[in-house]
């Protein structure tokens, strides 16, 4: 009786979240770690309104993104599926890149729109240019877009201003491209962009559009794609200096700034309440800047390695009066916030292989996940290696084991580029509840229940590549200087002379 009962509660609790056509904001760090928010334990970081959110909403402690760098987490991220299924691999796109997200791919914003949504991007797109811009945010599913389609530190920015009053930007951007350009939609509006502006460009675009959707009743879905706390650093006038923990902290809180403005908006046009908001972040902390680089807390390695530090991360889901305030230990990942986004829209699912599962019962009820399996892909993935690493319940098994750059510097070795790739047959096991920090591999003699479990991981493993089609890869198909964003595409001598 008692589980008919909870039963019909939680068809109740669903069906009333979903009587009013709830609006969604997607939220999505660059380069944070498991240990850089304040809510997540960090001692000197300033970021009080993802805080409030972390107090008033559900804190995750077992999600994941699908990859340990930018590009591929993104197309999981938006499509629900795995990014060796759509092609981003390996590595990054490049501003020159021929290739990017493919069209056929269904992102949320494509989800949305047969339901009436307004849809918008701002930030990092990081999904491909392409020729004519065939694969800006425009192309897949938003209705308006700003933002640097690309990682801010692919240009020359050895001369530009990261911090007030003329700080330049710290260390070494690429070279022998043209300086990052702002977008509007498709077209070219600031080329070097302006970082010290360029959050509060971001504001007042996400501001009009969320007020302008609240006037017109129209549900919206908004994603920013944050730069922060991507290297290299920039911060205005709001931020520079204000935060206890250098260039990166004050990044960081101009970011939680931005979230802090969003939420004003939110509730100054009485939507609040009927509205998701959704936080995480793409990978891991680039620990080879060092103190510019972020923190992934207790977890080993980070950016571009399959260990916890480089996939687990901080995850937000606020939405009063739906979402009780606590914390859920339970699996998931970005690969799930699509299905979640559907369900809770009523909206169709793509007529593919989804990879991701519906949420909603951890939101709604603190229940428990659908998702009793994560896999590690590492930045390169391919049939012959396959998973580097799978976690099933409690249980990782790390198959292959890989350092990064991207890691490196730290004090542990297994972190560093210098760490080759290495096969490890058996798996190296860890317990993820009892040493997160998988500083302990588990013996597998004298442990019968342990051999079970490797057999049922091996098994899992196996199935899952069976049905892995992986895609065309779109980074493979190389880069074209001819396409990268020129403000002034007839000028000469290309790079340098694309400026406006």
């Amino acid at each position: 009786m008692e589980n008919v009962s909870f039963y019909f509660l939680t068809t109740f609790l669903i069906h009333t979240c979903l009587a009013s056509t709830p609006n969604f904001i997607l939220l999505f760090a660059d380069d944070l770690g498991f240990g850089d928010l304040g809510c997540y334990g960090h001692p000197s970081s300033l970021t009080p309104n993802l805080d409030r959110l972390a107090a008033g909403g559900l804190r995750f402690t077992d999600f994941y993104c699908t990859s340990p760098v930018c590009s591929p987490s993104r197309a999981s991220l938006l499509t629900g599926r795995f990014q060796t299924r759509s092609g981003i691999y390996p590595g990054v796109l490049y501003p020159g890149s021929r290739g990017g997200l493919p069209l056929n791919e269904t992102t949320i914003a494509e989800v949305l729109k047969p339901m009436g949504y307004a849809t918008a991007a701002m930030g990092k797109w990081h999904l491909g240019v392409g020729a004519n811009g065939k694969f800006l945010p425009t192309k897949q599913g938003f209705d308006q877009y700003l933002g640097i389609p690309y990682s801010h530190d692919m240009g020359p920015c050895q001369n530009l201003t990261c911090f007030p009053p003329d700080v330049k930007c710290f260390g070494l951007c690429d070279v022998g491209t043209v300086t990052v350009p702002l977008m509007h939609n498709e077209v070219i509006k600031q080329q070097p962009v302006d970082f010290l502006d360029l959050e509060r460009a971001y504001r007042d675009f996400a501001t009009s559009f969320i007020s302008a959707s609240a006037k017109k009743k129209q549900p919206f879905f908004l994603y920013y794609p944050s730069h922060h706390t991507h290297y290299p650093q920039y911060a205005g006038p709001e931020a520079a200096g204000r935060s206890l923990r250098g260039p990166f902290g004050d990044a960081l809180l101009e970011f939680d700034n931005t979230i802090g403005k969003l939420m004003t908006t939110l509730e100054k046009t009485g939507v609040i309440n009927n509205t998701l908001v959704f936080f995480t972040s793409d990978n891991g902390p680039e620990l080879m800047r060092m103190s510019r680089g972020g923190n992934s807390g207790p977890l080993k390695c980070g950016k571009g390695t399959t260990y916890e530090g480089g996939m687990r991360e901080p995850a937000i889901a606020y939405w009063p009066g739906t979402i009780r305030p606590g914390v859920t230990h339970e699996m998931a990942s970005t690969l799930d916030i699509l299905p979640t986004i559907a369900s809770l829209a009523g909206a169709n699912l793509p007529q593919v292989m989804l990879d991701g599962v519906d949420m909603t019962e951890i939101l709604v009820n603190q229940g428990k996940s659908k998702r009793e399996v994560m896999m590690f892909y590492p930045t390169d993935p391919s049939k012959e290696f396959g998973l580097f690493a799978l976690r099933l319940g409690k249980y990782k098994a790390h198959f292959y084991t890989q350092g990064a750059t991207h890691s490196d510097t730290t004090p542990d070795h297994d972190c560093s580029v210098f760490a080759a790739l290495k096969a490890h047959d058996p798996p190296l096991i860890f317990d993820l509840e009892a040493d997160p920090s998988e500083g302990y591999s588990l013996p597998l003699i004298g442990r019968p229940d342990l051999q079970t479990m490797l057999e049922r991981i091996i098994k899992v493993k196996g199935q899952f590549e069976a049905s892995m089609v992986f895609g065309e890869s779109q980074i493979s198909k190389g880069s074209d200087p001819n396409l990268e964003p020129c403000c002034n595409p007839q000028c000469s001598p290309k790079p340098t002379c694309c400026k406006c």
